[in-house]
């Protein structure tokens, strides 16, 4: 029987150097580079990868196309997604949604990266959302 793990999530972007660094100061991860096209931020849950367009070649030419997802939410677990905030806001970020208390428990602040992906720092606050993630 075969096992299928989400490993990890790829980004595409023209400018690897600029993308890794917002997601080392979002995350306060480094990042670990294969080559100056390609990095990648380790989770305990999975990875977050960050390649250069000049990698789509290896995949099929115009497979992947950088900063046109309007789709997909990248999402991180915090400690307190409200500090995370006032960290976040010192510094250029473009901030779609202030802290929020969601229906389904989480407590969420969603931004967006330098290539205009959605990205949601957030914390559970209800108990069955706390059960859920284990905090």
């Amino acid at each position: 029987m075969t096992t299928n793990t989400l490993v990890s999530i790829r980004l595409i972007t023209d400018d690897v150097a600029r993308l890794v660094a917002f997601y080392e100061r979002v995350t306060g991860l480094p990042a670990t580079w294969a080559t100056p096209d390609f990095a990648e931020l380790a989770t305990p849950a999975g990875t977050l990868a960050i390649g250069s367009t000049r990698t789509v070649a290896l995949f099929g030419a115009g497979s992947a196309v950088p900063a046109a997802n309007r789709s997909a939410i990248i999402e991180f677990l915090v400690d307190d997604v409200d500090a995370e905030y006032d960290r976040i806001r010192q510094v250029d970020t473009c901030v779609v949604a202030e802290p929020t208390t969601m229906p389904w428990g989480n407590r969420s602040l969603l931004v967006r990266d330098p290539d205009g992906n959605l990205v949601n720092l957030f914390t559970p606050v209800t108990p069955e959302a706390v059960a859920k993630f284990g905090r």
